[in-house]
């Protein structure tokens, strides 16, 4: 059984920086390609980066050169490293399998940008 446990958020000011990890469990964590994802208050699930089982990295415009996504396959862990961040990064944060994501999520860890 895959389980996905998403830890690192919390309340942080305008132009400061999160680590959020990412523990997976119940899979062959290094063949999958993997994903963090985020969902507002009152708005869809979406994608903010992406990283390969070979490790090339993606991330959405409206993240793009402020975060970083990583992956230690040893600790079948993926990092979401979020520098300058706005207030509107305000989200819960979820990592899973990118493109078609498991079916079962973890809990996601809230991330509050606000001053």
């Amino acid at each position: 059984q895959v389980q996905l446990v998403e830890s690192g958020g919390g309340l942080v000011q305008p132009g400061g920086s999160l680590r959020l990890s990412c523990a997976a469990s119940g899979l062959i964590f290094s063949i999958y390609d993997m994903a963090w994802y985020r969902q507002a208050p009152g708005k869809q699930r979406e994608l903010v980066a992406t990283i390969s089982s070979g490790g090339s990295t993606n991330s959405a415009d409206s993240v793009k050169g402020r975060f970083t996504i990583s992956r230690d396959n040893a600790k079948k862990t993926v990092y979401l490293q979020m520098n300058s961040l706005k207030p509107e990064d305000t989200a819960i944060y979820y990592c899973n399998k990118y493109p078609q994501p498991f079916r079962s999520w973890g809990q996601g860890t809230q991330v509050t940008v606000s001053s």
